[in-house]
């Protein structure tokens, strides 16, 4: 029936529903954790002596090989594609933004989830040194470490960038692949040096999100098409999409101690929403087609469309997080839903003082808390609208202002 809840959608939810039951009656999260912790955990203090052994070299530490490696991981990390798949949207590659976008979200789901159930330490420091350079890695040094997030994503998406060009059917060089494939490979190889270089991973975590982003990609190339099918002519799209956002919020496991990674995962669960909500709503009228609106794009246009374009999304941020931090407290309080905030509320802050962070930030169990982290709320809907603008409210400025 038109309109009507499909069965794959309907087996989809309730498959998240079932593992979220079945993971808090059987405390599954503990359990896995139990027997993976302790062999990770002997595996990273046998790894230690490669990695002083990297940083033996103090003459190359401070200099040439800390900025090598700081910079090359500031490519490959959550904030740099957060600001590059807009652009490849906007540049036209609006099928590969898209894809890469919720494949992204996908990863950061996985790793982060993977790090939180295993709970595995990263490189002691000291003996191991670590260098952080910015404030995302110190932001990425309170994450748990296996497997490594700058090597799985680097994996999947350089990975599913070079299959979308190689499928396009231009005709090219043999040798054009090839010499693609072996930069794509010496990046991922250079990645996984740099992460232990610089102290923030064990070879296990690298080899894990080396293992992990293959696996990925492979199921992902499988899915990808349906899902693009899916999301710019389905039926049910945002409605099936705002539900299981909702889930994946209770599905992901509660760590041993508290974690930026839930925080993350939150941020892309949102983005993927708005990208979802948003695309669905600006292409299903042309049947999933590509505008020409974003084809045969002059340099003078792109540069215009970035001066537009980023901007009015960090105001469109802005703007979203500030309504969203004087709805959701209010809407809740209506409802009677007991709620608490840590960082974006100050009258919420500490009235529920006795309760962890770990137990209030965390999902993973289906049944109530005491109160619920109204951030995460917040955070969600804060990205969720950066994400819908970028595919949606700033291509309708770029056509007011022909570009």
């Amino acid at each position: 029936m038109e309109g009507g809840v499909s069965f794959w959608q309907a087996l989809a939810l309730s498959s998240i529903l079932g593992w979220v039951v079945a993971a808090s009656w059987f405390d599954l999260t503990k359990r896995i954790r139990s027997l993976a912790q302790p062999w990770v955990t002997r595996r990273v203090l046998a790894d230690t002596p490669s990695i002083l052994w990297l940083q033996a070299s103090h003459s190359m530490r401070h200099g040439f090989l800390d900025c090598i490696f700081s910079v090359l991981s500031c490519f490959v990390s959550v904030p740099f594609y957060t600001g590059f798949l807009p652009v490849v949207y906007w540049s036209g590659h609006r099928k590969l933004a898209r894809q890469m976008t919720l494949l992204m979200a996908f990863c950061d789901y996985i790793g982060n989830s993977i790090k939180d159930v295993v709970s595995a330490p990263r490189p002691s420091c000291p003996p191991v040194t670590r260098v952080m350079a910015t404030n995302d890695e110190k932001g990425n040094a309170m994450e748990y470490g296996l497997p490594s997030s700058h090597c799985l994503n680097t994996v999947c998406l350089l990975g599913y960038m070079l299959h979308h060009f190689l499928t396009l059917g231009a005709e090219t060089d043999a040798i054009i692949p090839v010499a693609f494939l072996g930069l794509v490979c010496l990046l991922i190889i250079s990645i996984g040096m740099g992460r232990m270089y610089l102290g923030m991973h064990s070879l296990i975590d690298v080899v894990a999100g080396i293992i992990f982003g293959l696996v990925i990609l492979a199921l992902w190339l499988m899915i990808h098409e349906y899902v693009d099918d899916f999301i710019t002519s389905g039926q049910n799209v945002t409605s099936f999409w705002a539900s299981l956002s909702f889930l994946l919020c209770f599905a992901y496991p509660t760590p041993e101690f508290s974690t930026p990674s839930f925080e993350y995962h939150t941020a892309f669960n949102g983005v993927a929403f708005g990208l979802v909500g948003g695309i669905h709503r600006h292409l299903h009228p042309q049947h999933g087609g590509n505008p020409s609106l974003f084809s045969g794009l002059p340099v003078v246009v792109f540069l215009g469309r970035l001066s537009a374009g980023i901007p009015t999304m960090l105001v469109v941020k802005f703007c979203s997080k500030a309504v969203a931090k004087w709805l959701l407290p209010v809407m809740c309080n209506t409802l009677g839903i007991p709620i608490t905030s840590s960082r974006y509320v100050p009258t919420l802050k500490g009235s529920q003082g006795s309760k962890s962070k770990s137990e209030s930030k965390q999902s993973g169990r289906l049944l109530p808390h005491k109160a619920y982290d109204v951030d995460t709320g917040i955070r969600f809907l804060q990205y969720a609208g950066l994400a819908w603008s970028a595919v949606d409210f700033v291509p309708a400025l770029f056509a007011r202002l022909n570009l």
